[in-house]
Parts: C-alpha cells; structure tokens; sequence
C-alpha cells in the first residue's frame, strides 16, 4: 500500500508560539514528528508549513518543506492546498500527522491509512481509543467519538457521549467506565480528492459550536471509519506543561534504552 504523510506546521500557537521548534532531546519537536512518520512506511513525508523559519529547520535534517498561505484555518487546509499544488491522484491515500505528536507512533500513521484503503465508501478514516479515566469523559478538551457497528462515525463530541441517561440522572461525580466511551485520536487519512470538495463546503453549526473540522465532513454527507488503535497514542504538545511532561518522558525513555 501506498501513502504519503504531510506534516501540518504552523508557526503560530496561542498557547506556546513556535512550538515545533522547540528542543526535545536535542532535536526539534516537528524532527521527531518527521522522523516517525518516516518509520511508518510511508512513500513520502512532506511538511506544510506557513512559516520560513520552520522550512529551514526542517530542510536543515533532510525533510521536504513546502511553504503554504498563512490564512489557512486548519490543518487540512494547508495539506489541501499542497495536494492540489503537487496534484495528486484523486484516490491517493494522505495521512495527516500533526506537528505537534512527537510521540506518535509509526504503527497508528501506517493503520489508519490502511483503513482507509480498506474501506472504500469512507472519505476519510481515523481512529480512538477506549476510555479509562472518568475524568476524561467529563472533559471537554477530550474529543469523543461514537460509531456504527460497521466503524463509521455517528458523531464527535467535546460532550459526554453516548449520554448515560440512568447513570447521570443523580450527577456526573461518576462514570461507569463498564460502557464504553471512546477518545478520538487527532490522526486522519484522506482520499486526495476529497480534499477539494471538503474546501468546498462551508462550516457546519455542530461544528462551529464544537469546534471540530471532521463535523463539517458528516453534515455534508461524507463518511469517516473510525478504528480502535492498535498502539497507544502519546500525548500532544499545547501548553509549556505539556512540552515539559513530553520531555520528561522521552528523557525517561532515552536512559532507559542507553547502554
């Protein structure tokens, strides 16, 4: 199977600007990002980027970067106007890998695009995980997902979904983590040629209420496959708090592995 990675970066972040170049164990974090994604198996790794600083960087350890327009509003925008620049094939299968996932594993960047081969009536695929913590359930930074019996998206939320309705009737203190919940994790693959319609399509009102791009693909009548992953996903980097737990870990990691 063939696939291409392109790698969204944007420069600016409200929460911690520049963080893609930021050091993580002596390399910047879209390095390792790229560095992954390279182990996926992919064809190719491009990086989408709105910002010639990040263009150098990533030039300077040997990945391909192409500049894109600042305005863009999302990731799939910028990998949008890349696929149509370097005209791809309409079936060709596009990951989308953010640049802020150093700890993404290669195994989930080669399943979900294998999933999207495999499901020929989905244009876009992606995947989640079960839900272990009650918190994150109540959590509204954590996206949730529900889906049919054949894997294809019913919706995504910031809201506690499916609504437990007994469950909840005498407060949300707790969870009954014995019904499943999922969390959807922020990876997707495209059919290049669904990447055009999708700019086509304007914004639906759950997804201006949610603030969630992949809603504009279900109100439009577009499918996604959604699968459990078969890795455990690492966190991303939003905050300083964030930057320094990954750092943590992957310094834990390095003496761990250190002869």
């Amino acid at each position: 199977m063939s696939f291409t990675v392109i790698i969204p970066a944007r420069y600016a972040s409200t929460r911690l600007p520049g963080k893609l170049l930021e050091d993580i164990e002596g390399k910047p974090m879209i390095q390792h990002v790229w560095e992954r994604s390279m182990r996926s198996g992919a064809s190719q790794v491009l990086v989408a980027t709105d910002d010639q600083r990040i263009k150098s960087v990533c030039e300077a350890f040997g990945a391909k970067a192409e500049l894109t327009a600042e305005s863009h509003r999302s990731g799939t925008e910028r990998i949008a106007e890349l696929v149509s620049r370097l005209r791809f094939e309409p079936e060709a299968v596009i990951v989308n890998v953010q640049g802020d996932e150093p700890l993404m594993p290669p195994s989930l960047i080669a399943q979900v695009a294998e999933n999207l081969e495999v499901a020929n009536d989905a244009q876009v695929a992606t995947l989640c995980e079960r839900i272990s913590v009650g918190a994150s359930v109540l959590d509204p930074s954590v996206v949730k997902v529900i889906f049919d019996k054949n894997g294809y998206a019913n919706y995504f939320s910031r809201a506690p979904i499916p609504w437990d309705r007994d469950g909840f009737a005498a407060g949300r203190e707790t969870v009954d983590l014995s019904k499943p919940y999922y969390r959807h994790v922020g990876i997707y693959a495209y059919r290049a040629g669904y990447l055009g319609v999708y700019l086509t399509k304007p914004p639906s009102p759950a997804e201006r209420s949610e603030r969630l791009e992949q809603l504009r693909v279900l109100h439009h009548g577009g499918r996604i496959h959604v699968a459990e992953a078969c890795e455990r996903p690492g966190p991303g980097i939003d905050t300083p708090g964030d930057l320094e737990k990954v750092r943590k870990m992957m310094q834990r990691r390095s003496e761990t592995n250190s002869p």
